[in-house]
């Protein structure tokens, strides 16, 4: 299998040309779309979140779009609707694509619609179509969700459904940048504003050729046998775990792998692309006990626990 460690290389050092830091983040949005998938992205105000994706879009040649989530945000917003159309003096109903029709959307603060409009972006992240009165529309591909919420306001938003989180491929973790990157940050952007023309690596047609190239990376058979005693641990393991993962998690983590192995530029799937990736595949796929709340752990302390247990 040939190396293609330089092709996202070369995306990653373009993007931090407008990103400062972020690394991780981006690489697990680029595992997210090699695999076909969508991420839900937890992070507070003023991450880099959209700028990150945006930029992404363009280094990739690929439509971009963003969507506000409000208390009043109907489905129709997302999706689209029929108007009437005129045309020498014949009334005729015509669809107007919404903005969910594009290749990245971006479904910012989705904790703040109401769960029908939530459900709107199910079927266009599950099916990659959308129905609207009698007649469903396909998506351009590809097509990937990255939605964002803030983890800190919980006044005014609906949750995610357990089964709808589940539809996220991955749950990633925006942090605050270093001392360095933010100095950086800081005379990037409170200086003199330059513009800066991004270069095209990618288009469509190579990302569904990667896309098609992820899913042939090996995996040996005892490395896939961990992985699924993994996901059967947060089944087992009731002295933290309440509800454990869907099979969903098995066909995420194992995806994933191969993803990260392809863009580390190896041809085969290690134990540590396992490790990396347990987190951000079963992070929102899991409830804890009330045991483990009390004594104060998070979804993430509970992976290291069944990590540090299935060797």
């Amino acid at each position: 299998m040939k190396n293609y460690k330089h092709v996202f290389d070369a995306v990653f050092k373009e993007m931090n040309r407008v990103v400062v830091g972020q690394n991780d983040i981006m690489e697990q949005i680029l595992v997210a779309i090699l695999c076909d998938g969508n991420a839900l992205l937890e992070g507070y105000p003023g991450l880099a979140k959209t700028l990150t994706v945006k930029t992404l879009s363009e280094v990739m040649n690929l439509k971009f779009s963003r969507i506000q989530h409000t208390p009043d945000l109907m489905p129709s917003d997302i999706t689209g609707t029929y108007i009437i159309e005129e045309t020498s003096g014949k009334r005729s109903f015509k669809f107007q694509p919404g903005p969910v029709f594009a290749n990245i959307v971006l479904a910012d603060e989705i904790n703040r619609a109401t769960p029908k409009t939530q459900s709107a972006l199910l079927e266009a992240m599950q099916e990659k179509q959308v129905t609207v009165g009698n007649n469903t529309y396909k998506l351009d591909t590809p097509f990937f969700i990255l939605a964002t919420q803030n983890p800190i306001e919980q006044e005014g938003t609906y949750p995610l459904p357990e089964a709808q989180a589940d539809r996220f491929l991955l749950k990633l973790k925006v942090g605050y940048p270093s001392l360095e990157e933010e100095s950086e940050i800081v005379n990037r952007f409170a200086a003199t504003k330059k513009e800066v023309k991004l270069k095209t690596l990618l288009n469509k047609n190579h990302l569904l050729s990667l896309q098609a190239l992820t899913r042939q990376v090996p995996v040996a058979n005892d490395i896939k046998l961990r992985a699924l005693k993994l996901i059967k641990a947060t089944r087992t393991n009731k002295d933290v775990i309440q509800f454990g993962a869907s099979p969903r998690a098995s066909i995420g983590i194992l995806l994933a792998s191969k993803a990260r192995a392809l863009i580390r530029g190896r041809n085969h799937v290690s134990n540590e692309d396992i490790n990396e990736m347990a987190y951000p595949v079963l992070r929102h796929r899991m409830i804890l006990n009330f045991e483990a709340e009390r004594k104060g752990m998070t979804t993430d302390d509970a992976i290291k626990h069944i990590l540090d247990k299935v060797k």
